[in-house]
């Protein structure tokens, strides 16, 4: 049966649900209060010193092998993932060639022989990494609900808490060690080492965009929902949901369904408005939020690899750089990323420029964006909301009720479930 289905909310989780209800047959709107698709995952446009335009991204994602909703999504849209993505082996390697790099090899013997090569770490340190790694392994890659990634840790050396987990815990959870679910990382690390991957792709392989986030989904599956009939309402921000009968209006116009993709604030206001009870809303509400900054410079040299894994610190916040002139851009256009970053824009700037040109990099600031509450923080024993608020009013999106963190596959998942319920 055909359904009237309203999606609040143009992101990665409400395209996804779009897309998979438009595919079953149901009518559906997207509304969408920016001006572009993408939600926190979309593009901008900046002019470089030389007067061009570069396309940008609000902030640097990592996809891997295994985040087999997402690439199959791609894949549905009219966008091919072997086109659109660089593809790495699992690799952290720092600037002066030290780190871990995983070799092309099935798993887990890409692991084994990643940790035996690494550069840099001691037989102590590799030592203990292979005992941990056994250990979640014979215990399911499951933990306490309180246990935090520093607990799961603590029998690790120094070097590898420095150099690995921290830098894959802010990577995949944005949310420091010390306050990082331990459960979530060790499903991130399951799917990740041990998980099946995208066609020929291993699930641990590195995924890069090649393109602007717009490009990479979002713009494709506006084109793909608008060219089977389905509306996407642009710069239209939904002021009201009310109940009508057993269905629902969205700004007075009449619905079966009504998908909230829009951010948990904003999903708790209109559920709460739409007298749907105190749970949902205040379990939203709860979620406390990370930041992530990404400072753009120019002027930089062709980094070894497009990624590279930074040593961190107080006075060298970020934890990444990407080369994006190996990511289709331009040139010496570098990306410093500060996940977990807080708000103090013009600190964060005046660090990250000392850290470059500590590195060597002699390079010229281009433009800084914080996203505020780009992740909720994932934090052991977190209650997240789930996708059902009431009968015919469903949520969706990365911070919902599920096994990973606040990323790209989360957010997918969420909508491809909430499809899944429509009828």
């Amino acid at each position: 049966m055909t359904r009237r289905v309203a999606v609040v909310g143009a992101g990665w989780a409400g395209l996804a649900a779009g897309v998979a209800a438009t595919g079953a047959g149901h009518d559906v709107t997207v509304y969408e209060a920016a001006r572009v698709p993408g939600g926190r995952a979309r593009t901008l446009q900046v002019k470089l010193a030389d007067g061009t335009q570069a396309a940008l991204d609000n902030g640097q994602h990592i996809l891997i092998g295994a985040y087999l909703e997402t690439l199959a999504l791609m894949d549905r849209v009219g966008v091919a993932p072997q086109q659109a993505l660089l593809r790495l082996p699992l690799v952290l390697r720092h600037p002066d060639g030290g780190g871990i790099a995983l070799p092309p090899w099935p798993s887990p013997l890409d692991a084994v022989a990643g940790i035996l090569t690494a550069r840099g770490w001691s037989w102590k340190d590799k030592a203990s990494l292979l005992r941990a790694a056994a250990g979640w392994q014979l215990k399911g890659f499951r933990c306490a609900p309180q246990a935090s990634v520093d607990d799961l840790c603590r029998s690790l050396t120094a070097r590898i808490r420095a150099e690995l987990v921290e830098p894959l815990c802010v990577a995949a959870l944005n949310t420091p060690a010390d306050r990082s679910s331990g459960q979530v990382f060790l499903r991130v690390l399951r799917d990740a080492l041990f998980g099946r991957g995208h066609g020929s792709w291993g699930g641990s392989n590195l995924l890069l965009p090649r393109q602007p986030l717009g490009a990479l989904f979002p713009e494709a599956a506006q084109a793909w929902l608008e060219a089977r009939g389905a509306r996407v309402r642009l710069g239209a921000r939904v002021q009201r949901i009310a109940r009508d009968g057993i269905g629902w209006q969205v700004d007075d116009v009449p619905f079966d369904h009504v998908v909230l993709a829009c951010p948990p604030p904003q999903a708790a206001r209109l559920a709460r408005a739409a007298d749907t009870g105190e749970q949902w809303p205040a379990l939203a509400e709860a979620l406390a939020f990370e930041a992530i900054t990404t400072v753009y410079v120019t002027g930089g040299p062709r980094l070894a690899l497009p990624l590279l894994a930074l040593r961190c610190g107080p006075d060298a916040p970020a934890q990444f750089v990407f080369d994006r002139g190996q990511l289709g851009g331009p040139p010496g256009l570098l990306a410093f990323v500060v996940s977990a970053s807080g708000d103090d824009r013009d600190g964060i700037e005046t660090r990250v420029l000392a850290q470059a040109r500590a590195l060597g990099y002699e390079v010229q600031l281009l433009q800084t964006v914080v996203e505020k509450r780009a992740t909720f923080a994932c934090t052991p024993g977190l209650r997240r909301p789930g996708i059902a608020i009431a009968p015919g009013l469903w949520a969706c999106g990365d911070y919902v009720d599920g096994p990973y963190p606040a990323t790209l596959e989360g957010a997918v998942r969420s909508g491809l479930d909430v499809a899944r319920q429509l009828g």
